[in-house]
């Protein structure tokens, strides 16, 4: 791990993952059922592909001890109209949520967007997560009036 955002006096630290460690890849076994109960079981070659992809920032918040409390996914790359960010994936242990972490985690995932030349940084999120939503608002993001579209496309 590296990259590493202190807390702020929250006890919460965010870490972008360079490396795929046994413990990343319990936590995220872990974390992301939390999120989506149709995602497939996590695996090492799952984070690894994630964490080795040159647009992809997994970020992990940690507490004190250093046992991971959530994480997040910020993807930014370049489009004809400019360099783009888009959030995904954030899910807190339910455990830690309501202490700070989804909001440390978002705060970095902006730091470092606009470190890396993002004109903005996009996210969705369900309107049955009503705490993740004010929280999203609370730190500056604006819901647009838009459509998302989905195609679920045939995998092997």
């Amino acid at each position: 791990m590296s990259d590493t955002q202190g807390d702020g006096g929250s006890g919460v630290r965010v870490e972008t993952c360079t490396e795929v460690t046994d413990d990343l890849v319990t936590a995220m076994a872990r974390l992301v059922p939390q999120l989506s109960r149709s995602a497939a079981p996590v695996t090492a070659e799952i984070v690894a592909g994630v964490v080795a992809h040159e647009a992809c920032h997994l970020l992990v918040a940690r507490d004190r001890d250093g046992g991971i409390l959530g994480s997040m996914t910020l993807v930014v790359f370049p489009i004809p109209t400019g360099v783009r960010a888009w959030i995904e994936d954030v899910v807190v242990d339910e455990a830690a949520r309501g202490q700070g972490v989804g909001e440390a985690l978002n705060l970095r995932a902006i730091e470092i967007a606009e470190g890396l030349g993002a004109t903005t940084v996009d996210l969705t999120s369900r309107p049955s997560r009503e705490a993740a939503n004010r929280l999203y608002q609370r730190i500056g993001f604006v819901q647009r009036e838009t459509n998302v579209y989905r195609r679920t496309l045939e995998t092997e």
